[in-house]
């Protein structure tokens, strides 16, 4: 394909800041953060490209296929410099692409995937667009692959939250549908029920259903601070769960078709300084 400039990316503008949860955090290594920056830098720049609305499907699947290429063999082309940055910086770190393979796997199935069909189904598919960014951390800080257990469950249940934040988004811009459709079918409605100006009461169900489901992943999730060797690492799931479970609870009392559920810097910033106190005082996240 042709890689003339602007031809591939498609920013949205996005950012770390613009994200639900910290990102490369001064809670971190110092000399780690470059590298978390560069990893995000490429999955953010990839998400936008499967996110492009004006773009078919078949275009988003020509410009991952080629970050991918890029990855894994290097290119030298400027439009492919977020990939090449990233092969350079795993290369630097011991660090496998595994992850942001995965990663672009994920893209490239939100590119021609609109639909789940079960609760499996999505959590394949967050095995994917999720499960890889905690990995790719506990790689970078030299953990146990062992650990992936802990990690696994609360990138999956991050992504859950996400995705019901942005419910009504993704299927007016994009038409895709993260709920699963067979509790959409037993509660006897459809994807058009997220068009609407508030929840109903068949979709609050389905809706505390997939809360229900990130609740059982938190379970295992919650245990993951403590079994990191790196107290940095440690402190920063910590922040990360205690920001999910505040989520959690914000998405069963209010209305994500009404509102945009989410917390302001203010109030992100108290449940942070909640989770570190209790984090290097022993407790629990």
């Amino acid at each position: 394909m042709s890689t003339a400039a602007g031809s591939i990316e498609t920013p949205s503008g996005k950012g770390a800041g613009d994200e639900n949860f910290p990102v490369g955090s001064f809670l971190l290594p110092k000399p780690l953060r470059p590298h978390v920056a560069c990893f995000y830098r490429f999955a953010r720049a990839a998400d936008d490209i499967a996110d492009n609305p004006e773009l078919t499907s078949q275009e988003k699947l020509d410009r991952l296929e080629a970050y991918d290429r890029a990855l894994v063999n290097g290119s030298g082309d400027a439009e492919l410099a977020k990939p090449d940055r990233l092969r350079d910086s795993l290369r630097q770190t011991g660090v496998t692409d595994a992850h942001a393979r995965d990663l672009l796997r994920a893209f490239m199935q939100d590119s021609v995937k609109t639909r789940y069909d079960s609760w499996d189904d999505l959590m394949a598919y967050c095995r994917l667009s999720a499960s890889p960014v905690g990995r790719y951390l506990l790689d970078l800080h030299g953990e146990d692959p062992a650990d992936y257990a802990v990690s696994d469950p609360l990138c999956d249940a991050l992504q859950v939250i996400n995705h019901l934040q942005d419910c009504q988004e993704d299927f007016r811009e994009m038409d895709r549908v993260y709920l699963p459709q067979d509790w959409l079918a037993e509660a006897g409605i459809g994807a058009d029920s997220l068009d609407e100006t508030s929840t109903s009461p068949a979709l609050r169900c389905v809706l505390d259903q997939c809360l229900d489901g990130c609740e059982n992943l938190m379970i295992n999730a919650r245990l993951m601070p403590g079994k990191l060797r790196s107290r940095h690492l440690g402190a920063e799931s910590a922040v990360i769960i205690a920001l999910a479970d505040a989520l959690i609870g914000q998405l069963r009392r209010r209305d994500p078709l009404a509102e945009r559920v989410a917390f302001g810097k203010p109030r992100m910033a108290a449940i942070a300084i909640g989770a570190l106190a209790r984090f290097w005082l022993g407790g629990r996240a």
